[in-house]
Parts: structure tokens; C-alpha cells; sequence
């Protein structure tokens, strides 16, 4: 019985001696994190100033403000808004009866006049009336015949014609209605000058400005096209009203239909802005700002470092870098929030991987 008891003790011992063998032999399981899935682009270089941005509207650039010359009642309205017109082409007159009337007292009062000297002249050559008399009838009859060509003048601007091809932007005035001498009547826009953007703009940013400035144009009508534009004209006095000054952006190309009075958004860049880059970056890879700092993750290997740098504005859709960061460097855009200092990352190669989530998508490594 004794000899049993201890082989049984002996077998046990062997038994646990094997099983810790057993486990000082398998490998240990791995501790180590996964990667940080992430995406991330190249920091880029852009403008050392900030875009000018502002609203206008869109204009024919030889909008012309057509009238009659003399007060008058309307006759006719030959054309209507949105109507094409050919150069020569008659399009309003007013009532003529006055005016022809007018013309005709200034022929009678000029032809009297002549009359006048001519009699004068041979009475001052029989020495009845004096040089002076004389002159003062030659002054009468120079008077009469420049009130005959004004009248004359005025009656031939009693119609409106068009002063080039275009199209009528506006009509002022209805038929059968008393217009004032100089009141326009019609609006008429040339087609051979092109389409401008209207606007206007403070003092503190006219000043940046240049003629031939590049700008981009987008308008309400057509929301998902960007149309380049050059700065042609910028007042040289604000407008007393509000104190802004007008300027004028032409369209560089006119890929879409325009019409006078859509609405635009321009924004135009400085020529002082061209003279010195900064770095640009999208404004999801920046972190913790506060002030003109903020955080940035910058790839290394398989790592993103965050890195401290000096904000100098926030474009529309990324943010200028003015110290701190490289143009070229990778930095982590999606997933930036969700990192850690030096943590080790993964780059996602796909659109449909979505940082912490279970889609994985195809990824990269970053080293």
C-alpha cells in the first residue's frame, strides 16, 4: 500500500511538471495596438493673403441709358424688354407737333434776321445807318441762325435710335406719357463690350487691390461652375451713398448664358498676395486651435507626429499655415481627431473606409 501511495504522489508531480513545461513552451499572445486607420494629403502652397470676397451683380459692360433730347410726349415704343435690336434701328419717337413747331419759328426768326442785314448792308453803303447799327444786325442774324440749328438738333434726337446692336435690358416709360428732356426711356446693352460683375468694396480692401487681379465668379444660377474673371475697373472715389467703392470684374470666358442682373459672388485675389506663399492645409487636419496655434499630425513612417504651427487665416476651404509646417509634407486629414502622439497609423487608400467604424475598406501601410 505504502509503495502505491508514493507512485501515485510521483506521477502527479510529473504530471504538473510536464504542463508547466508544456506552457513555458507555447509563444506569448501579442500586446501590441493596431494601427489608427487615417487619410492624408500633401500640405500645399497658396496665396500670403486671404481672397477678397464679395457679392455683385452681373452687367452688359456697354449698358447705354437712352433719351429724348427735348421734353416731349411719347409717341411710340417701338420694342420691348429682352428684344434684340440691330444698330440704326428705330425705337422710340415722341410727338412731334411742338417740336416741328419750334424748328419753324427759329427758320422764320433767322430768315427775318438775314433779311434784316442784307438791308442793312445797303443802307450802310448809302451811309443811312452806322457801322454800329450794322454790326448789331449782323450779331441779330448770327444769333437766329445758331437757334435755327439748335432747334434743328433737337428735332433730329426726338427719336431714339440704337446706337449699336444689343438688346433692351429695360423700358422706362410707357407710350402716351410726358418724358423730361435727358429722362431715359430705354436701357440698351451692347454685346460687343461683354459681361462685367458689379460690385462694391470697403476701403481697406480696395487698396489691395490691382487692375488685372485674377477672380473667380460663381453665380446663384449656375452654382456648381466657377468661371475665371480679371479685375478691369476700380473707382477712383467711393460713392457718397454708402461710402464703398465700385469696381468691375469682366469675365475672362462666358461658358453659360448670362443675363444682365443675375447674382454673382466673386472673389479676388491681391496681386500683394502673389508675392509670398504660405502652406495650406484642409481645415480637418488641423487640431486643438487656440488663437493663431493649432496641432497638425504629421506622417513619419508609420507614425503621426503632432507638430505645433502658426495659423495665419482660414480660407474658405482650408487653412494658411504661417509657420511650423512644409508644402509637400503628409499630414492626417480624416482620422486626425482621433490620434495620439506619435501613435502608429494605417492610410486608407479607399473613399468607403469611414474612420472608426467597422467598413475597413483597403488600407495601406504608412511606412
Amino acid at each position: 500500500m505504502r509503495t502505491n501511495a508514493v507512485n501515485a504522489a510521483s506521477l502527479a508531480l510529473l504530471l504538473a511538471a510536464t504542463s508547466l513545461l508544456a506552457a513555458c513552451g507555447e509563444p506569448a499572445a501579442s500586446t501590441t495596438p493596431p494601427a489608427t486607420p487615417v487619410r492624408v494629403q500633401a500640405a500645399t502652397t497658396g496665396p500670403a493673403t486671404p481672397a477678397i470676397a464679395t457679392n455683385g451683380l452681373v452687367a452688359i459692360k456697354g449698358e447705354m441709358r437712352l433719351s429724348f433730347k427735348t421734353t416731349g410726349v411719347i409717341k411710340s415704343i417701338r420694342v420691348r424688354e429682352g428684344q434684340l435690336v440691330r444698330k440704326g434701328e428705330r425705337l422710340a419717337d415722341i410727338e412731334l407737333t411742338e417740336v416741328n413747331a419750334q424748328v419753324e419759328q427759329a427758320r422764320q426768326l433767322a430768315s427775318k434776321a438775314q433779311r434784316d442785314l442784307e438791308r442793312g448792308e445797303r443802307l450802310y453803303g448809302d451811309q443811312v445807318i452806322s457801322l454800329e447799327q450794322l454790326q448789331d444786325l449782323r450779331t441779330q442774324a448770327s444769333v437766329a441762325a445758331a437757334q435755327l440749328r439748335s432747334a434743328e438738333f433737337n428735332r433730329g434726337y426726338a427719336v431714339i435710335t440704337a446706337p449699336g446692336d444689343g438688346v433692351i435690358l429695360r423700358k422706362l416709360a410707357e407710350e402716351r406719357e410726358l418724358t423730361p428732356a435727358g429722362e431715359p426711356v430705354l436701357i440698351l446693352g451692347t454685346h460687343d463690350r461683354g459681361y462685367v460683375v458689379r460690385a462694391a468694396l470697403s476701403d481697406r480692401e480696395v487698396v489691395q487691390l490691382k487692375i488685372g487681379d485674377p477672380a473667380q465668379i460663381r453665380m446663384d444660377a449656375y452654382p456648381r461652375q466657377s468661371i475665371a474673371g480679371s479685375l478691369v475697373e476700380i473707382a477712383g472715389a467711393a460713392d457718397p451713398r454708402n461710402g464703398m467703392f465700385p469696381i468691375e470684374v469682366r469675365f475672362d470666358s462666358v461658358p453659360v448664358a448670362l443675363a444682365s442682373g443675375l447674382v454673382a459672388k466673386l472673389n479676388i485675389h491681391p496681386a500683394a498676395a502673389r508675392a509670398r506663399q504660405l502652406t495650406y492645409v484642409p481645415i480637418a487636419a488641423v487640431v486643438e486651435g487656440n488663437g493663431d496655434r493649432a496641432s497638425v499630425f504629421v506622417v513619419e513612417g508609420d507614425r503621426a507626429k503632432r507638430r505645433e504651427v502658426r495659423v495665419a487665416f482660414i480660407a474658405p476651404e482650408a487653412i494658411a499655415i504661417d509657420s511650423g509646417l512644409q508644402p509637400g509634407e503628409q499630414i492626417v486629414t480624416d482620422g486626425a481627431l482621433y490620434l495620439q502622439d506619435d501613435e502608429r497609423i494605417q492610410i486608407v487608400t479607399e473613399a468607403r473606409r469611414v474612420i472608426g467604424s467597422l467598413d475597413v475598406g483597403a488600407v495601406e501601410d504608412a511606412g
